[in-house]
């Protein structure tokens, strides 16, 4: 079997290599894929930069020429950005089975209003907000809410669109810098303003298959996955500023089964009921932004796919076949699945370049001591790395801001902590600075 992965990230990287783990795939093509993917086993890069029919199709047009080419059984869809622009929809148009929301599922997390109006409208568990396309209005309604205050960009925004002011000040001004555009260009235009909940965050990834047939016929189904904690900000102890994502621990000792079973009767079901009543096709997976607050957990968002860098954390801990997952994602039987954890920890801190989430270099040469990393048990996820084709022998250079993950498994988390650490020594690059206090005690986010 063969199967499409879309996407250049340490999330792609994390599901072409769980896929290729499967003893039912053969090959595993990453469009565009990066330096990781282009040397795991069973993988093959197909960059439509290095390609001259692929170089003047849109991503949707690529991704079906080569699906088609491929002869590929199924894609999956890694990033938000091509979801929201109907890249599900043109290849389940083309034949091609695929694990991702069609267009309409997508707009969950490509518009924070949407989403904000389906949670209410089906009694999902939400902070309390207001939506404003007019810089006046919004601007009156924090001075009139006060501060400590939540300001959304309503568009997609690589994570950047999101500010907690603490101060008055800090929310006028959020609300300037993204409605003028000079924060994130278009999708601040519409703004969220919701309320500060009290709490820590927490990350829950999950499996969904709703068509208008499994609904009708009682099949359509969403399960969670095991909790996880992404640690957002640059410094430790949860100081300095937003990133993209400083690493991820999975499961969550501070997440209790009382609050997993909240968690699944006032936001997992609900918003299954949500996509069924809302006839939506949505084969893929889906992410719960949470907040554990005194009344329980609270939706913060959706996102319409796997977290990045969750996934380098939560599908290393899957005891099951991943490539059978999609498959039952996919053709309905998603209810019968089994699904099956190791017991245990995974402990995944990222590696960034020197000046993120600001300005940073990139080319820079990535030294790997693989006796160290192999000793220590961890797997390397890369995220912001790619082949240097200039070098004689095969070398990895920096291409982005969050390079790679080391990802490593313990039967206690002070085993999984001390094995990623130990293999993180075996990594070095100029410029080179990870956190060095994921899933420790302090090290995350709360309000």
């Amino acid at each position: 079997m063969k199967v499409l992965v879309v996407g250049s990230g340490g999330r792609e990287h994390t599901i072409a290599w769980r896929l290729a783990e499967s003893s039912l795939v053969d090959e595993v093509i990453c469009l565009p894929g990066n330096g990781g993917t282009a040397t795991e086993k069973k993988c093959k890069n197909i960059d439509p930069k290095d390609n001259p029919v692929l170089q003047s199709l849109s991503l949707n047009e690529a991704a079906v020429n080569v699906a088609l080419s491929q002869k590929v059984d199924f894609a999956v869809i890694g990033p938000e950005d091509p979801l929201a622009d109907g890249i599900a929809d043109s290849l389940w148009n083309a034949g091609i089975p695929t694990v991702g929301p069609k267009s309409k599922g997508a707009a969950l997390e490509a518009s924070k209003d949407l989403s904000k109006i389906f949670m209410k409208k089906y009694g999902v568990a939400c902070a309390e907000s207001e939506t404003f396309t007019d810089k006046d209005s919004a601007l009156a309604y924090v001075r009139q809410k006060g501060a400590p205050i939540v300001v959304k960009a309503d568009g997609l925004a690589a994570g950047k669109g999101v500010v907690v002011a603490k101060t008055l000040e800090e929310a006028e001004k959020a609300v300037e810098d993204l409605m003028s555009g000079s924060a994130v260009g278009d999708a601040g235009k519409k703004l969220v303003i919701e309320e500060y909940l009290q709490g820590v965050e927490i990350s829950v990834l999950a499996a969904v298959s709703v068509t208008e047939e499994s609904s009708a016929s009682g099949k359509a189904c969403i399960k969670a996955f095991l909790p996880a904690r992404d640690h957002k900000r640059l410094l430790d102890g949860a100081k300095g500023p937003n990133t993209g994502g400083m690493g991820a621990v999975c499961p969550l000792s501070d997440v209790t089964g009382e609050t997993m079973a909240l968690f699944e009767k006032n936001i997992l079901q609900p918003t299954l009921k949500g996509l069924i009543a809302e006839k939506m096709d949505y084969r893929g997976f889906i992410f719960f932004g949470l907040m554990l607050t005194k009344d329980g957990p609270k939706a913060l968002e959706y996102n319409v796919r796997l977290g990045d860098p969750e996934t380098q954390a939560v599908l290393p801990m899957m005891d099951f076949d991943f490539a059978k997952l999609c498959q039952s994602i996919m053709n309905g039987s998603l209810g019968s699945f089994e699904m099956k954890w190791k017991s245990g920890f995974q402990v995944a801190p990222v590696a960034v370049s020197g000046g993120y989430p600001l300005k940073y270099a990139k080319g820079k040469v990535i030294n790997f001591a693989n006796s160290v990393i192999e000793e220590a048990g961890a797997k390397i996820f890369i995220a912001g790395a790619i082949s240097d084709r200039r070098a004689k022998t095969p070398t990895l250079i920096t291409s982005g801001g969050r390079v790679l993950a080391c990802s490593a498994h313990g039967s206690s988390f002070d085993e999984a902590w001390k094995k990623a650490y130990e293999a993180m020594a075996g990594v070095q690059f100029d410029g080179m600075f990870f956190r060095k206090d994921i899933g420790l005690p302090g090290a995350a986010e709360s309000n």
